[in-house]
């Protein structure tokens, strides 16, 4: 059965934080709040934590992972990144974004679109996010609690524990933070493609796709 941690959504335990650090680099897949909805997240070198994600949402070899990042410093590690894509991404971050880029050696291939070579990057403005990040010193392979059939991501964590119980090591309960997906936008050519219309923060996506 898996654990279940309430925490603060703006000044998260400190305490609870380490404990849900420690489960992922031991293995272990969460379910935890970000700034859109929940999601369902991993240590990145883990490869079996990963087919288990794969297994919940019954998702195939070309879905799209992303790494959850503390900032766009990550970024450039994982993904090929020029001058031009940092000054957009960093007028959208941190935010309810997901970019598409490019991705570097430093990213597993089973994380990467088998055909394209690329990878999702995303800065979720949320507390909770944050401090997992500055404990675990690397980004989460993540992915959204979608379950097989829906088209809503969950939105209530003890809901996300009675189906899930058997399948997480842990539930992280940060309250509602909304059902609306990231808005995803492709960075690999030469102008941004704007693939998914989802949730928006105060910035406007018709400054960028007119």
């Amino acid at each position: 059965m898996s654990q279940y941690f309430e925490v603060h959504p703006e000044t998260p335990q400190a305490r609870l934080i380490h404990q849900a650090v420690k489960i992922i680099r031991e293995g272990g897949v969460i379910a935890y709040p970000t700034d859109s909805s929940y999601a369902l997240g991993c240590h990145i070198g883990d490869k079996a934590a990963m087919a288990r994600i794969c297994r919940i949402r019954k998702l195939d070899k070309t879905h799209n992972f992303t790494l959850v990042c503390r900032d766009l410093s990550e970024i450039a590690t994982y993904a090929k990144v020029d001058n031009a894509r940092y000054r957009l991404m960093k007028t959208l971050t941190p935010g309810p974004y997901t970019f598409i880029l490019s991705a570097t050696r430093e990213v597993p291939k089973r994380l990467q679109n088998p055909k394209r070579k690329t990878i999702g990057i995303r800065v979720p403005d949320s507390r909770v996010v944050a401090e997992l990040l500055d404990e675990l010193g690397e980004p989460i392979m993540s992915s959204s609690l979608i379950m097989p059939g829906e088209t809503l991501p969950m939105s209530v964590a003890w809901d996300i524990r009675e189906i899930l119980e058997h399948e997480l090591e842990l539930v992280i309960d940060g309250g509602f933070c909304g059902v609306d997906a990231t808005s995803v936008i492709d960075l690999t050519g030469d102008q941004p493609v704007l693939l998914r219309h989802g949730k928006q923060d105060d910035h406007h996506l018709g400054d960028i796709f007119g």
